[in-house]
């Protein structure tokens, strides 16, 4: 990836974003993408990033990624968290045995693959493959999708004394139903509806297990030698979920800025710009924002070192990693709730700008990946000389 390739995708998103924000109401009305928005991000290359070059991908250095993530964010979270989630999933599917990936992209490689990976669904054992059955939930922008990643555990065979193996089942469109059940308060648009599925079998190469995307040991790492595909799974699918939120705090910071430019109290006929409150609230959003943009964009690079330079990634390292992207979450949306607290009682009417960050920088921070107190404890634990407990790393 080179320099001049990087800052173009980052213009592209610039460039992009205002017609983005210009359609997040029309967006948050359908409770999915407009068609028009997923065409647009797929003319910019967003969804082709982290795709393997052999497949026509561009293999873009993930902090770059997520610098585009951040600044679409800041326009349309919804739009953000979509197009970050699923295309995350082309760089998983990097991952799988290469004749996955033949099925998928050997037919079409611009082809889009949605995901949900809580094993909620039933799997069972056959011959050459497994047979899955259940419904999973939060299925983001699944309606734009012709395949989806669904998590599961494969039970281990009779006899065998050890835990179930957490995988990650491919599934093409015809295998699955969706169901419309995205009616909620907070990134409206990511019509992450429910995923239904009714005994379909799924054959063993369209399947990923966790434990080879901890260890950094996946069968498509053979065929995509690239550096990119050498970090952990769990440390790029954790941000793909939780960057929109920093996006989303500058949004946020943005709005609050423009609209206290413009206030008069109605108490007193002073200027809101002028009140030393008002501008305390904003100074420490910024630099929130900045704290955390700054832990990101250094994770990756120390990440993207040790891959380069074939060594280790310690365990500690990587403990570190996983609390720094769930606290980012945590930290914005904290930045967000003062400006939204500071910004009075015109913050809380549908239409002011405000109002749409806050909603969905909280709908964030519910995912189970978002939630900081596991990986606070694990990190702390591993400091203090205790066992590592979590191997989405």
């Amino acid at each position: 990836m080179t320099t001049t390739a990087a800052i173009d995708f980052v213009a592209r998103a610039r460039a992009l974003a205002p017609t983005l924000a210009a359609r997040a109401a029309e967006a948050e009305a359908l409770r999915r993408l407009p068609d028009q928005t997923v065409a647009e991000l797929r003319e910019a290359g967003f969804f082709r990033m982290l795709q393997p070059s052999r497949w026509g991908g561009h293999e873009v250095e993930p902090g770059v990624f997520f610098e585009v993530q951040q600044l679409i964010a800041a326009a349309c979270p919804s739009t953000a968290w979509v197009m970050g989630v699923v295309s995350v999933h082309s760089w998983q599917l990097a991952l799988f045995p290469l004749a996955a990936q033949e099925e998928v992209w050997g037919k079409d490689s611009s082809a889009l693959i949605s995901s949900s990976y809580a094993p909620t669904g039933k799997v069972t054992r056959e011959s050459g493959g497994y047979r899955i059955s259940g419904r999973w939930s939060f299925s983001s922008g699944c309606d734009h999708c012709g395949w989806v990643f669904l998590g599961g555990f494969v039970p281990p065979e009779p006899g065998e004394n050890r835990p179930p193996d957490m995988r990650t089942f491919l599934l093409p469109r015809s295998d699955y139903k969706i169901e419309d059940t995205w009616h909620v308060a907070g990134l409206k648009a990511t019509g992450s509806k429910d995923i239904l599925v009714d005994s379909v079998f799924v054959p063993e190469h369209r399947t990923h297990r966790l434990i080879d995307g901890f260890k950094r040991s996946s069968p498509g790492n053979e065929v995509n030698p690239a550096p990119l595909y050498r970090l952990p799974f769990g440390q790029i699918f954790v941000r793909s979920v939780s960057t929109s939120a920093i996006g989303a705090a500058q949004g946020a910071l943005d709005a609050y800025c423009a609209a206290a430019a413009q206030r008069v109290a109605a108490g007193d006929g002073s200027k809101v710009a002028e009140d030393p409150t008002t501008q305390v609230v904003a100074a420490r959003a910024a630099a929130t924002i900045d704290e955390v943009r700054l832990v990101l964009q250094r994770n990756f690079s120390e990440m993207m070192a040790a891959v380069r330079g074939n060594q280790d990634l310690p365990l500690e390292r990587r403990v570190r990693y996983r609390f720094d992207s769930s606290n980012a979450v945590e930290r914005c949306v904290a930045a967000v709730d003062a400006l939204f607290t500071a910004s009075g009682g015109r913050a809380i009417f549908l239409g002011h700008p405000l109002l749409r960050y806050f909603l969905d920088v909280h709908a964030a921070r519910a995912h189970y990946a978002n939630n900081p107190d596991k990986p606070a404890r694990n990190s702390g634990g591993v400091q203090l000389g205790l066992k590592n407990v979590d191997y989405v790393l």
